[in-house]
C-alpha cells in the first residue's frame, strides 16, 4: 500500500498522522523516564520520517531560525566550560535535536491539528497515570498528593493544566463542532479531576488565569482590529495597576491560603535564594548547561538533602530565570527571554491585527501560560519536555507567512472546519 506524501507533510491533509504524532510525543515526554531509549527513538522517528518524505517542506530555510536556535546553540557551547562536560554535551545535543523536531512539527502540523493531538495526548497521559499512578508523601508540607505515574505532583499538574487549556480552547477559540468537541469536553473533565487530585497550586492558578484571559478576549475579538488594539492596551494598563494594588494588599498570601500554601511557596523562596547565590560564582556565562545538578557536586548534594530528594535527579530551582542563569549565565537568560517574549508579543500582534485568527490566539495564550509558569517552574529548559516543544513550535510559527484562518474542507468526514 502506497501512502501519498501529502498525507504526511501537508498541514491541510495530514490530520490523522499529525494527531497521532503529537499524541505520541506527549506520551513520550511524560514517561520517557519509564520506557527509556526506545520511546525517545520513537519520538525522533515520528518527526524525522517527515524529513525523509520531503526534506524541503519539513526543514525549510534554517537561516530564518537562527534567533530560535540561539539559546540551544549557547547551551551546546557552554558544555566546554561545564564541570560535567560529558553530561552537558550530551544533553545539549539532545536539546538541539529536540528543537529541530519542534520546528519540523511547526512546518508540517497545523495549529488545529496540534490542538487535537494535544487533547488526545493528554487524555492518554492522564488515563495512564490514573491506572498506574500512586500517592506520594511530601516531606516539605507534610501532605499526600496524587502524582500519577510521574515522580512529582507538579508534572502531573502541568499535563492536567495543558489538557484543560487545549480542551477549553477547542470551545472558546476554535469554536468547532462534532466528535472532537465532545472529546474535548471529556478530556477537560478528566484534566480538571487530575488537577485537583495533584494539589498543584502552580498549575491550578496559572491555568485559571490564562483561561480567564481567553474567555475575556472572546467578546473583544468581535471588534475591528483598531478598536481591539485600543481596548486591549487600556485593559493591560488597568490590569497592571490592579495587580500591583492586589500584591500590596496581600493578595498572594490569600490566594496561596486557598490551596493550603504559605508565603514560602513550599520552600521555593529558599531555593531561589540559593540559586541567586550560585549565580554570583559566574554571572555572565554560568556553570554550563546541566552542569549544576550533578551527583557528587557539593552544592547540589546539599540541596537534595535539604529537600529529601533521595533519587539525586529531577530537581531544579523551581524558577526558569534563576535556573537558566545558574547554568548559562546572563547571556543564556537573554537568549531564552528573547524567545519567550517574542512568542508572546509576536502572536499578540497577529491576534490583534487579523480578523478571525484562532491559531495566533491559541499560541499567544499558550505563550503567556509558559511565561507565567516560568516564575515558579522549569518547563522549557530540558530536552524531551512538552513545555520546550510547545515553546519552539510557537516561535517557529512566527517565521511562516500566515494568512487569516480560512474555512476549508476537512479530510475527516467532509465537514467544513477552520484550518490554521
Amino acid at each position: 500500500m502506497r501512502i501519498a506524501k501529502s498525507a504526511l507533510i501537508d498541514p491541510a491533509r495530514n490530520e490523522v498522522y499529525g494527531v497521532a504524532a503529537v499524541a505520541l510525543s506527549f506520551f513520550v515526554f511524560a514517561y520517557s523516564s519509564r520506557f527509556g531509549q526506545i520511546s525517545i527513538l520513537a519520538y525522533y522517528g515520528l518527526w524525522f520520517l517527515l524529513v525523509v518524505a520531503d526534506y524541503r517542506q519539513a526543514l525549510g530555510n534554517y537561516l530564518k531560525y537562527l534567533w530560535i536556535f540561539g539559546f540551544a546553540l549557547f547551551c551546546f557551547v557552554s558544555a566546554f566550560w561545564s564541570p560535567a562536560f560529558g553530561i552537558s554535551l550530551r544533553t545539549a545535543i539532545q536539546y538541539l535535536t529536540h528543537v529541530v523536531c519542534a520546528l519540523i512539527a511547526m512546518r508540517t502540523i497545523s495549529v488545529l491539528t496540534l490542538t487535537r493531538g494535544a487533547i488526545l495526548g493528554t487524555a492518554i497521559v492522564l488515563v495512564f497515570s490514573i491506572l498506574f499512578g500512586t500517592y506520594l508523601y511530601d516531606a516539605i508540607d507534610g501532605s499526600y498528593s496524587f502524582v500519577g505515574a510521574f515522580s512529582s505532583k507538579n508534572q502531573l499538574g502541568f499535563y492536567a493544566s495543558l489538557g484543560l487549556f487545549f480542551a477549553a480552547s477547542y470551545l472558546l477559540i476554535w469554536r468547532q463542532k462534532g466528535p472532537w468537541l465532545m472529546a474535548s469536553g471529556g478530556v477537560g473533565l478528566l484534566s480538571a479531576y487530575c488537577l485537583l487530585a495533584s494539589q498543584s497550586a502552580t498549575s491550578a492558578i496559572t491555568t485559571a488565569g490564562v483561561l480567564a484571559l481567553c474567555a475575556g478576549y472572546m467578546p473583544v475579538a468581535q471588534l475591528s482590529p483598531n478598536h481591539r488594539k485600543l481596548l486591549v492596551s487600556g485593559l493591560v494598563v488597568v490590569g497592571v495597576v490592579a495587580i500591583i494594588g492586589a500584591l500590596q494588599m496581600g493578595a498572594v498570601d490569600a490566594v496561596l491560603g486557598i490551596f493550603g500554601k504559605d508565603s514560602t511557596l513550599t520552600g521555593r523562596t529558599y531555593l531561589w535564594q540559593q540559586g541567586i547565590e550560585a549565580i554570583r560564582d559566574n554571572p555572565i556565562l554560568g556553570t554550563g548547561y546541566q552542569g549544576y545538578w550533578v551527583p557528587g557536586f557539593a552544592d547540589a548534594e546539599r540541596l537534595w538533602d535539604d529537600f529529601f530528594i533521595t533519587a539525586r535527579s529531577g530537581f531544579h530551582f523551581h524558577n526558569t530565570f534563576i535556573e537558566v542563569t545558574v547554568e548559562t549565565g546572563l547571556v543564556g537568560l537573554a537568549l531564552l527571554c528573547m524567545i519567550m517574549l517574542i512568542n508572546v508579543f509576536g502572536h499578540l500582534s497577529a491576534m490583534l491585527s487579523r480578523n478571525r485568527d484562532p491559531a495566533s490566539t491559541l499560541l499567544c495564550a499558550l505563550s503567556v501560560l509558559l511565561l507565567i509558569r516560568a516564575f515558579v517552574e522549569v518547563d522549557v529548559l530540558f530536552p524531551y519536555q512538552i513545555g520546550s516543544f510547545l515553546m519552539f513550535y510557537a516561535a517557529g510559527r512566527l517565521t511562516l507567512r500566515q494568512k487569516s484562518a480560512e474555512f476549508t474542507s476537512h479530510p475527516v468526514g467532509g465537514r467544513r472546519t477552520v484550518t490554521a
